[in-house]
């Protein structure tokens, strides 16, 4: 393995290779692992966490700060690495952190154990994420939206499984059920086998980054349009980000609390919008790569504002049929903000993935901490109505560049970070 960066391919190279699917269903089956592994979490969360072991929705709010802004901080500190040092044995290496997490949540008999075992499996999803997201541009040719769904809806199809582990193993089994996702992880550590390997070899035949070269001058005005564009992205992700914390963690509890429903009957709505938000997240890429990145992640949020205002205040029946456009439409835009912000900043591809996915996972594990210590100050109630009013923030789409005036700022940068 090279100790030199390998530089991403130009686009008139990628016209040239083919998008390898088998690898792309590789790392995307990973990604589901890595995922579900991390949905037993917040499955935890009703009924064993809060019923068995007697947590305040805030410490359940930290069991989620702990295991999200644990991948937040080392996602980029990975990245960042990465694209220095390309670095396949990481794959596989990161799962393991994420089987012995999964073994010590098995075992753990206290609170503190829980909070050992989420940062080990943080650990793992932090160093998967960003040479994932790699794996899959990498293979991409030139499909970049749709190799990014691919990837990405491994991620959300692994989370909208966590209701469903509940029903069929964490209420019959409780706690130590826990221990059958150890065999998830050996399973990602056999593909992750396989992928690194791919990955070693399509390294060697990448031609080096040479040491010097004549760099590209970038204005200091274009350096200040681009990072007002990630600013105004990592916006958008923190909006969603919040509002997918206050349903993926606390819409069961506002189910159960407040319209007395049961626990087995509440997950199937959980599951409900976890799928459709798995959908949702195949097809967007695809359909940015017809229409444009910055109309998908408008209609993203936008789109789903009017069902999200009305979700808090209408029959359990009508609610099912909400959670399932909501999640479909708000996480539509998962993988689209992933290729955008990889646009943006050209050549930095770990950096930049690592930065948006772990700002996503950072900032709703500071959401599930807010959000949780709200309702314990208020009411499940006023907080899901709180909630219905962050997909309005989308309109702060607007403000980003055109798919035209992105692509013209790429080419301009070529492969020179900003």
């Amino acid at each position: 393995m090279s100790t030199l960066a390998n530089p991403p391919l130009s686009q008139a190279a990628k016209a040239d290779k083919p998008t390898i699917y088998r690898i792309l269903f590789a790392i995307s089956l990973v990604h589901l692992f890595n995922d579900s592994i991390q949905a037993v979490f917040p499955a935890m969360n009703n009924p064993i966490f809060r019923d068995t072991m007697h947590l305040s929705y805030t410490q359940i709010g930290f069991i989620a700060f702990g295991l999200n802004f644990t991948a937040s901080i080392m996602q980029p500190i990975v990245g960042i690495y990465t694209d220095k040092r390309p670095s396949p044995f990481l794959l596989p290496l990161g799962m393991v952190s994420t089987f012995l997490g999964m073994l010590l949540l098995a075992f753990s008999n206290s609170y503190p154990m829980v909070l050992v075992s989420v940062v080990l499996v943080g650990i793992g999803s932090a160093v998967f994420h960003p040479e994932g997201s790699r794996v899959a541009n990498m293979a991409s040719g030139t499909r970049r939206g749709l190799a990014q769904s691919i990837f990405q809806v491994g991620g959300n199809g692994g989370q909208a499984l966590a209701p469903l582990f509940t029903i069929l193993i964490l209420l019959p089994l409780g706690q130590k059920g826990t221990i059958w996702f150890t065999l998830v992880a050996a399973a990602a550590i056999l593909v992750q086998i396989f992928v690194a390997s791919w990955y070693t070899k399509e390294l060697a035949q990448r031609p080096r980054k040479a040491k010097h070269g004549a760099a590209r001058v970038i204005s200091k005005e274009r350096k200040r349009q681009v990072m007002s564009a990630m600013v105004v992205l990592i916006f958008l992700v923190f909006v969603r980000s919040w509002y997918h914390t206050g349903i993926s963690n606390y819409f069961v509890s506002y189910l159960r609390e407040e319209l007395g429903m049961g626990k087995s009957a509440s997950q199937y709505f959980l599951f409900a919008f976890l799928a459709a938000g798995a959908l949702g997240t195949f097809f967007g890429g695809p359909i940015a790569d017809r229409i444009g990145r910055k109309k998908v992640l408008f209609f993203s949020m936008v789109g789903s504002a009017p069902f999200a205002l009305l979700l808090p205040y209408v029959h359990p029946a009508l609610a099912l049929v909400l959670l399932l456009i909501i999640g479909f439409i708000i996480l539509s835009s998962f993988s689209v903000a992933v290729v955008y912000a990889q646009e943006l900043i050209p050549g930095k591809i770990g950096t930049v993935s690592g930065l948006v996915t772990g700002l996503a996972f950072g900032l709703g594990a500071v959401g599930a901490v807010v959000l949780g210590n709200l309702i314990d100050m208020t009411s499940l109630s006023f907080v899901m109505k709180m909630c219905s009013f962050l997909p309005l923030l989308g309109v702060a789409t607007y403000f980003l560049p055109s798919d035209s005036k992105l692509k013209e700022w790429s080419e301009e940068q070529g492969e020179m970070s900003v």
